[in-house]
């Protein structure tokens, strides 16, 4: 399939999308329905169904385990956007495999149709020693069955020239906003545990991090234009030094603002630790002229400075 073939939001399309009421999903949803789609979304409880149902989406009860049902509801659509997972950091070995078995029974549901399968991928550990781009393949150790997340970028990719329109969405690590309950909200938590602000070393790594209305936007976009294969970045901010993340949230706090050595990080971060002191810069410059995509959203810091992590 070309470009040229891929539906327009013109029409009318019917989506399945798991994840939909999730912090990114939701802002997903809401674009497909303003573009005139009608979007199925999973929902694992009542009240993820009246979400759905508020927003003017159908529910479809289930959990990401419901292969079956997964099946079905991928058989009648005209394409699939996978934003669910299960995180739980616990059992992350556990929630990989679930992953794994999620895209195998999308992507050969969707064999042979020429339907678009869009599913959430990252951009950290891409390319820790340089700014990743849209070139760049997921490294060896992010492929295979007991690979983070299933290895599911590459499997997906497989199906590329199986008559199946698999498009990435690698999204930044942080993807803020007022309610955010990710990595910057957890970085927050821990601060006012600690009871100072830290950043790694010498904190110079950088963190890309992209607003999630930016993000919602951007994959209805791609939906509508990126070609099979093509994995599309969900970045609005190439990188920001880890050490200026956290001066903003010492500031934010009244706290004060330490370095923590590499090798006491998972002591003072727990799990986010291995996350906080990488390297994970990276452009977004082909998935914007692709596919037209320019965030106006506010950025990680200002999203900080505003105060809506501290309520």
């Amino acid at each position: 399939m070309s470009a040229t073939d891929i539906p327009s939001s013109g029409g009318t399309m019917r989506y399945f999308v798991t994840g939909a009421t999730g912090w990114i999903g939701s802002a997903v949803t809401a674009e497909l329905l303003a573009a005139g789609h009608q979007v199925v979304g999973l929902a694992r409880s009542d009240a993820s169904a009246a979400k759905l149902t508020a927003l003017g989406a159908e529910a479809l009860p289930g959990t990401l385990t419901d292969l079956d049902v997964l099946r079905d509801a991928a058989a009648a659509s005209d394409g699939v956007l996978h934003l669910g997972f299960v995180h739980d950091f616990d059992h992350f070995a556990e929630s990989g495999r679930i992953e794994r078995a999620v895209v195998q029974t999308f992507a050969d549901t969707l064999t042979g149709s020429d339907r678009p399968f869009l599913l959430a991928s990252g951009v950290a550990g891409l390319a820790p020693d340089r700014v990743a781009t849209e070139h760049d393949h997921v490294p060896e150790a992010f492929t295979g069955p007991d690979a983070p997340r299933g290895g599911s970028e590459a499997l997906a990719l497989e199906y590329a020239d199986k008559g199946v329109r698999v498009v990435p969405l690698r999204f930044a690590p942080t993807v803020h906003g007022p309610g955010d309950h990710g990595f910057t909200a957890r970085l927050v938590e821990i601060a006012r545990e600690r009871g100072v602000a830290a950043y790694i070393d010498e904190g110079t790594n950088r963190w890309a991090a992209a607003h999630r209305l930016d993000v919602g936007r951007m994959v209805v976009l791609a939906l509508e234009k990126a070609p099979t294969g093509q994995p599309v970045h969900g970045v609005a901010e190439e990188g920001i030094a880890t050490r200026d993340i956290a001066a903003a949230i010492g500031t934010g706090l009244g706290l004060p603002i330490l370095s923590v050595p590499r090798d006491s990080a998972d002591e003072h971060f727990g799990w986010l630790g291995r996350f906080f002191g990488m390297n994970g810069a990276t452009s977004s410059a082909r998935t914007r002229e692709l596919l037209g995509w320019a965030p106006t959203h506010a950025t990680l810091l200002e999203d900080i400075a505003s105060g809506s992590y501290f309520g």
